[in-house]
């Protein structure tokens, strides 16, 4: 019988191929460079196709697991986008966004995700490695389940180091902290997906972490278990919507060579 760990220790044999696309640095570089946070936007509309290509292209950014702890709220309802602009303290980049997205950290749905990634693999009709369905069946429960009010947390935090003591070991998540930073790490990487695709179609963004989370996730009908990881604006950049130069340290302070 296959062990559980296998599918960290051996390279699974899954029945499936794909080769890497021919892709372009320089227009990729391109999205990346003029990525800029905009605070001031026109009043020109983006197009709802593109909206959802770029939302569509959010959910494909890469997460823990592919437990994809993450939602993507599209405020279109005037009022309701009124009422964001709001709490996000009237900062222009709100105010003046023609779209508001409310990016959410799930802590709650990563059961629910993992009973859909088995779903996805026993439909698939292919071959699936006995260590990846060992995986989600029994690994994924023990390393996300944290009982009721995080009790199993300081037990599994215990264990964790005691095993770590012989080998390499996973710290976490053990408690509600943990799998906070664990779902915002997740979430983070679709915003920005969010924002790239929004600068490939010719459009700018503006991350937002001031706001009022707590209502914003009021407004949304979200329970305590979503946590507002940031609001994304997003529009056609206005002439004002840039106030300075790009400015960046010297790499040395951030890029190492071990």
């Amino acid at each position: 019988m296959a062990k559980t760990t296998e599918i960290f220790e051996k390279v699974p044999s899954f029945d499936h191929s794909e080769n890497a696309a021919n892709t372009d640095p320089q227009a990729f570089e391109t999205v990346v460079r003029s990525r800029r946070s905009t605070r001031v936007y026109t009043q020109e509309a983006i197009p709802e196709e593109v909206m959802r290509r770029c939302l569509e292209l959010t959910l494909l950014a890469p997460n823990s697991s592919n437990l994809q702890p993450w939602e993507f709220y599209w405020v279109r309802d005037n009022a309701k986008k009124a009422e964001l602009a709001r709490l996000c303290l009237q900062q222009p980049a709100a105010t003046t966004a023609q779209e508001l997205v409310v990016c959410v950290a799930r802590l709650d749905t990563w059961n629910r995700n993992r009973k859909l990634m088995l779903d996805a693999m026993e439909r698939s009709g292919r071959e699936v490695p006995e260590s990846a369905l060992s995986y989600y069946r029994k690994l994924v429960p023990l390393a996300y389940g944290q009982g009721p009010l995080s009790v199993f947390g300081p037990i599994k935090k215990l264990i964790f180091w005691l095993l770590a003591l012989s080998k390499p070991m996973p710290r976490g998540p053990a408690g509600k902290a943990d799998m906070r930073v664990w779902a915002h790490k997740s979430t983070a990487l679709g915003c920005q997906n969010l924002m790239l695709s929004l600068r490939a179609f010719g459009y700018d963004s503006c991350p937002m972490e001031g706001m009022d989370p707590t209502r914003v996730r009021k407004l949304l009908g979200l329970p305590r278990t979503a946590e507002i990881c940031m609001v994304i604006s997003a529009g056609k950049r206005a002439e004002t919507g840039i106030y300075g130069d790009q400015i960046r340290s010297d790499s040395s302070l951030f890029v190492f060579e071990v």
